[in-house]
C-alpha cells in the first residue's frame, strides 16, 4: 500500500489510471488525501519526506501539495509546522549556499502554502522584505558591490515569479504589506542598472541596443503589473485551494521565521578589470534562466495573457530541469501540464531557446534533441508540424543568426532528422543553390548535408534529397582517402618505393625506434624532412583509414615518429596539410585525426591555430565550417585538460589530507608503545610483543610511504596545472592575435568623419532573389532584440541576400570572435590585461573591440553596426 500513496502524490493533477482517467483536480485531492490518512500512522516520516521532494521536483504541482498539507495541518499540526520549519532550513540554505533553482522553488512552495492557510502570510512577507532589502544593499556603492547586481536582480526575480502562485491571496488577506511590497520592487527597478544583453541574443540586429527594450527583470515586472490591473487572475496556476477553502480555514497557520541574506562581497580593487571579472564571477553564480525567442507570429501561438505565458514557460523549464536523463518521463511531464489551454507552440519556443541559449544551454544539447523527438511521438498530430514551422522560421532568419547558435542548429537538425529516416520537404529549399556560395542560407543546406553524411553514408542521403535534385551539389564529395602513393597508378618513384617499404616493416611489427632509425638513416639524408613527414604522414593515414579505430591504433602505435618529425610548429603545419590532403573528401576525418594528434601531443595547440589562420583557410572561413571545428576542438580541448586537472589536484589535496592524518596517528601509536618500558636484567626494553612492534613499524611506514606517493602526485599535477595555464595564456593571446590580424586586413575602413562601417548594409549591385513563399520569418520579442522588420507566417516577403562576399566573410569571422570570447569569458578575464597591452591596442577596428568585448559583457565607448 505504501508504493499506492507514492503513485497517487507524483500523478496528481495527470489524467492517469492512478484516477481512473479523471481530470477533476478535487477529486484527485480527495482520492490521495483519502489513502494518506490512512496510512499516515504507518509512513509519517516517508510522507514528510516524500512531499517535500515532490515540491521540490513537481514544482509545477505544488498548488495540489500545498492542499494536502493543508488538509493533514487539520489533524496533525506538528507535521505542517515540521514541514514549514523544514522548508524554512531549506530555504536558509540554499541562500547561503547560491542554489538558485532552490531559492525560486522554495519561494514558490511557500506561496502555495500560504494559499492553503499553512503559512501566516505576514510571515511570506517578511521574506520578501528581506530578499528586496538585501537586493538593494547590493546596489548601494557604500554598503555593497553594484558588481553583483546579478544577485540582486536574481532576488527580485524570485518574488515576482512567485506571485502569480500567491499573489491573489496576498493582496486579500494582507493588502497593505502586500502593496509594501510592490512599492519596493518599483524602486528597486528604479535604481537598478538596465541589463543589455545584446552578445546573448540569438539574432544580431540593428536593434539590439534600443534603449526601450526591456530587460527580463523589467519584462516581468511589466507582466506582474498587468496581473495586478486584471485582479490577479491567472489561468494557467490550478487554485485547488478554492475548492477546500472552508475546511481549510479551520486550520492553524504557521509562522515561517525570518531569513537571513548573505552579506554582499564588497570589491577591493575598484579597478576596471577587477569589476569586469567580479560582475563576470556573479553572472556565472546567478545566470539569466531564459531568454525569450518568438519563434512563431501571434496569430498562431496560443492565445493567452502575458503572465499566463510566463507561467508556463516557467513549468516547462522546471520539468526539463528535474527531469535531465529521463527523457520519457520529460516529455511525459511536459505534455500533461495542469492548464486549461493548449501550449504545443509555446512549448517548442521554450524548449528552442533552451537549445540556443547564450553562452551555454543549461544541458548537454543532445538532451533537447532527444525530448523534441520524445514529443514529436507523444503528440504526432501536433508537435511535429510545430517543429517543422520552427525550422522553417529560423531558417528564414539564419542570416542574422549567431554564430554559435548557427553551429546548434545544424548540429541538432541533422541529428533530428536521423531520427525520422531524414525526411523532409528539401524542394522548399532547392532555390539556395543558386545563391552565393557564401549566402548563410545556402551554407546552412550544405552544412546539414554534411552531417546526415556523417550520421549515415552518401548514398542514402542523396537519396533523401531526390525530390531537390538542385541541392545534389551541396552534398559533400563521397568519402575516401586521396593517397599519394598509391600503387595502382602503375608509379614507382622514391615515394612510392619507401611507402611500400614502411607499410611493410609496420606490417613486420618492427619497433618504433627501428622505424625511427630508418627514416633517419634512408629518408632524411637523401630526401630532406619535408619529404620523410610527406611519406610517413601519408602512409600512417592511409593504414588508419579503415576506421576510427584503425586511426587511433596507428598513431598510439607509431605516433611516435610524427612526435619526431615535427619538432616544431613549422613541422606540424605540413603535417596538418598532409592530413587535410589525404582527407580532402572528408572533413570529419580531417578533424578527428588532429584532434587525436593534438591528444597525443604530436601536434601543439598553437600549431593548430596558425594552421586555421593560414591563408588557405582563412579564405574559406564565411563558406565552411571546417577550420572552425578544428579550432573549436582544439580550444575545448586545451581547457578541458585544465578543468581535468584541477579536479584531479582537489581529489589529490583531500587524498593527502587523509594520508597525512592516517600517517600522524600510525606514527604517534608507535611511539605511544615504544615509550611504555620495562626492566630486564637490568637494561629498559619496550613491554609490548615485538610482533605487534613490527606490524605498527610496517604500518607507519606504509602511511608515511603513502603520503609520500600523494605529496609527489599532487606536485606532478600541480606542475602540470602551472605548464598548462601558461600554454592557455600563449592560446589566448595568438587566437586573439590572429582575429586581430585577419580582420584588420579585411574589414572596411572607418569614414573620414567617424563613422563605422554597417556590414549589414548590402551590397546593392547583389540581387539575388529567393522564390520560397511559403517558408516562415519569425518576430524576435522585444526582450530579445526586437526585429522590426520581421512579418508573421504566411505574410513574410522574401529578399535576396544582398551581402557581398567581403561584408559575409567580415560577419562571419566577427561572430565567431565573438562567439570565442563568450564561450571562454572566465579563461580570458584571468589574461585580459595581458591582452590589453599586447592584442587590444593601437587603432584596433571598433568592429573588433565590439566583437571580443560584448562577449565578456566589457563596454566599449564606440557605436558599431554587426
Amino acid at each position: 500500500m505504501s508504493a499506492g500513496w507514492r503513485s497517487l502524490l507524483l500523478r496528481i493533477g495527470d489524467r492517469c489510471p492512478e484516477y481512473g482517467g479523471s481530470a477533476d483536480h478535487k477529486e484527485h485531492i480527495e482520492t490521495c488525501y483519502g489513502v494518506l490518512s490512512r496510512e499516515y500512522e504507518h509512513s509519517k516520516d516517508a510522507m514528510f519526506e516524500f512531499l517535500l521532494q515532490c515540491a521540490d521536483q513537481l514544482p509545477h504541482k505544488i498548488p495540489f501539495f500545498g492542499v494536502l498539507i493543508g488538509l493533514i495541518n487539520l489533524e496533525n499540526e506538528d507535521f505542517a509546522k515540521g514541514i514549514v520549519d523544514t522548508t524554512h532550513s531549506n530555504l536558509q540554505d540554499a541562500l547561503h549556499n547560491e542554489n538558485h533553482d532552490r531559492i525560486r522553488i522554495l519561494l514558490r512552495f511557500l506561496c502555495g502554502l500560504t494559499c492553503s492557510k499553512v503559512v501566516l502570510p505576514n510571515s511570506i512577507i517578511e521574506t520578501f522584505e528581506t530578499l528586496l532589502s538585501s537586493a538593494a544593499t547590493i546596489l548601494d556603492e557604500e554598503t555593497g558591490n553594484p558588481s553583483w547586481q546579478p544577485r540582486a536582480d536574481f532576488y527580485v526575480y524570485c518574488i515576482l515569479a512567485s506571485l502569480p502562485w500567491g499573489g491573489s491571496e496576498l493582496i486579500e488577506q494582507v493588502p497593505d504589506e502586500f502593496e509594501r511590497v510592490l512599492v519596493g520592487i518599483q524602486s528597486y527597478i528604479s535604481i537598478r542598472r538596465h541589463f543589455d544583453d545584446i552578445a546573448f541574443s540569438v539574432f544580431e540586429t540593428d536593434e539590439g541596443n534600443s534603449p526601450n527594450k526591456k530587460d527580463f527583470i523589467e519584462d516581468l515586472w511589466e507582466r506582474i503589473q498587468f496581473l495586478s490591473r486584471n485582479g490577479w487572475k491567472v489561468k494557467s496556476v490550478p487554485k485547488p485551494h478554492l475548492s477546500f477553502e472552508a475546511q481549510l480555514v479551520a486550520g492553524i497557520s504557521h509562522r515561517f521565521s525570518p531569513i537571513s541574506c548573505p552579506p554582499p562581497t564588497i570589491s577591493q580593487l575598484p579597478s576596471e578589470i577587477a569589476k569586469g571579472q567580479e560582475k563576470h564571477e556573479a553572472d556565472l553564480k546567478y545566470p539569466q534562466r531564459f531568454r525569450r525567442l518568438h519563434i512563431f507570429p501571434t496569430n498562431k501561438v496560443e492565445n493567452m495573457q502575458p503572465i499566463d505565458r510566463f507561467v508556463v514557460e516557467e513549468c516547462i523549464l522546471d520539468v526539463l530541469l528535474f527531469f535531465n536523463g529521463c527523457r520519457k518521463e520529460c516529455a511525459f511531464y511536459l505534455v500533461s501540464l495542469p492548464v486549461p489551454f493548449r501550449y504545443e507552440y509555446l512549448m517548442a519556443e521554450t524548449i528552442f531557446s533552451q537549445l540556443l541559449l547564450l553562452p551555454n544551454p543549461p544541458f548537454r544539447p543532445i538532451y533537447y534533441t532527444l525530448v523534441i523527438i520524445d514529443l514529436c511521438k507523444a503528440l504526432p498530430g501536433a508537435f511535429p508540424s510545430v517543429v517543422v514551422g520552427a525550422v522553417h522560421a529560423l531558417f528564414d532568419r539564419i542570416s542574422n543568426m549567431d554564430m554559435e547558435c548557427r553551429t546548434r542548429l545544424i548540429l541538432w537538425f541533422s541529428h533530428h532528422l536521423s531520427n525520422f529516416q531524414f525526411i523532409w520537404p528539401w524542394q522548399e529549399w532547392a532555390y539556395v543553390k543558386g545563391l552565393p556560395k557564401w549566402d548563410p542560407q545556402r551554407v546552412f543546406v550544405q552544412e546539414v548535408l554534411e552531417r546526415e553524411v556523417r550520421l549515415s553514408y552518401f548514398d542514402k542521403i542523396k537519396q533523401s534529397i531526390e525530390d531537390a535534385t538542385e541541392l545534389e551539389g551541396l552534398l559533400p564529395p563521397k568519402a575516401g582517402p586521396n593517397f599519394r602513393y598509391t600503387s595502382d597508378e602503375g608509379k614507382e618513384s622514391d615515394g612510392h618505393r619507401l611507402s611500400k617499404e614502411l607499410v611493410g616493416m609496420v606490417r613486420g611489427k618492427k619497433a618504433t625506434r627501428d622505424i625511427i632509425s630508418w627514416v633517419e638513416e634512408q629518408i632524411i639524408p637523401a630526401n630532406g624532412a619535408r619529404f620523410a613527414l610527406d611519406v610517413v604522414s601519408q602512409t600512417l593515414l592511409d593504414i588508419g583509414s579503415k576506421s576510427f579505430t584503425h586511426l587511433i591504433t596507428a598513431l598510439e602505435r607509431y605516433g611516435q615518429i610524427l612526435s619526431k618529425l615535427c619538432p616544431n610548429e613549422e613541422m606540424q603545419l605540413l603535417l596538418m596539410d598532409e592530413i587535410s590532403a589525404y582527407w580532402k573528401n572528408s572533413t570529419q576525418m580531417i578533424a578527428i585525426a588532429i584532434d587525436r594528434m593534438m591528444g597525443y601531443r604530436q601536434i601543439s595547440n598553437l600549431a593548430i591555430v596558425k594552421w586555421v589562420f593560414s591563408p588557405a583557410n582563412v579564405d574559406q572561413f564565411h563558406v565552411s565550417d571546417r577550420s572552425w571545428e578544428i579550432l573549436r576542438n582544439a580550444v575545448s580541448k586545451t581547457y578541458n585538460r585544465i578543468c581535468d586537472l584541477r579536479k584531479e589536484i582537489q581529489t589529490l589535496k583531500k587524498g593527502l589530507q587523509v594520508a597525512k592524518e592516517a600517517s600522524e596517528k600510525a606514527t604517534r601509536e608507535l611511539e605511544e608503545v615504544k615509550s611504555v618500558i620495562e626492566i630486564v636484567d637490568g637494561q629498559p626494553v619496550p613491554s609490548e610483543r615485538p610482533g605487534r612492534l613490527r606490524r605498527l613499524q610496517a604500518y607507519a611506514d606504509k602511511a608515511k610511504e603513502e603520503e609520500v606517493t600523494t605529496e609527489e602526485s599532487l606536485e606532478a599535477k600541480e606542475a602540470l596545472l602551472a605548464r598548462g595555464l601558461e600554454e592557455s595564456k600563449e592560446l589566448l593571446r595568438l587566437l586573439f592575435k590572429s582575429f586581430v590580424d585577419v580582420l584588420t586586413e579585411r574589414l572596411p575602413p572607418i569614414s573620414a568623419d567617424g563613422e563605422v562601417p554597417n556590414l549589414r548594409a548590402g551590397d546593392p549591385n547583389a540581387n539575388f532573389a529567393a522564390c520560397d513563399p511559403e517558408a516562415a520569418t519569425m518576430e524576435v520579442d522585444n526582450e530579445n532584440g526586437a526585429d522590426n522588420d520581421s512579418q508573421p507566417n504566411g505574410e513574410n516577403k522574401k529578399v535576396g541576400h544582398n551581402v557581398g562576399e567581403l561584408e559575409q566573410w567580415c560577419l562571419c569571422t566577427l561572430g565567431y570572435l565573438k562567439s570565442f570570447s563568450r564561450q571562454y569569458a572566465t579563461e580570458i578575464w584571468s589574461h585580459i590585461a595581458m591582452l590589453d597591452q599586447e592584442v587590444f591596442v593601437g587603432n584596433i577596428h571598433p568592429l573588433i573591440q565590439k566583437a571580443a568585448f560584448s562577449g565578456l559583457c566589457r563596454p566599449t565607448s564606440e557605436g558599431s553596426h554587426l
